[in-house]
């Protein structure tokens, strides 16, 4: 598994070979000058429309990024996908119970870097 920063390492790289200053690139992006020296840095986990944005400005696409990352977005989903049918199939578990785990989930995953996946329909009977 790639290391949170190796996303915001590719961009950092890819926005140097277009020899573009990180103040620059961020007005063109059009997000903070900070907020994308916390991506490069790994410290923060850029919003699936923010890596579209980047990938556009570098002429590339989010998957190519994410690929150059190491990560590969379907194996991702393929895996939260089992952790979210374990936790709703649970009968064990109430639906409060249910949903704190997935928000837990969620939080640990955006924490370590993951790319962002679309999120699908909540369901609206009990989980």
């Amino acid at each position: 598994m790639p290391s949170p920063a190796s996303l915001g390492e590719i961009i950092r790289r890819q926005r140097e070979l277009g020899e573009l200053s990180m103040r620059e690139f961020a007005e063109l992006v059009g997000i903070s000058n900070p907020y994308l020296s916390q991506i490069e840095r790994g410290l923060r986990a850029p919003s699936e429309k923010v890596v579209d944005a980047i990938a556009r400005r570098l002429d590339l696409s989010a998957e190519a990024l994410y690929e150059q990352a190491g990560m590969n977005p379907a194996e991702a989903e393929e895996i939260e996908a089992a952790v979210r049918t374990a936790v709703r199939e649970d009968p064990r578990l109430t639906a409060r119970q249910r949903q704190a785990l997935l928000e837990a989930y969620d939080a640990f995953v955006a924490v370590n870097g993951e790319p962002p996946r679309r999120r699908r329909p909540r369901r609206t009977s009990a989980q």
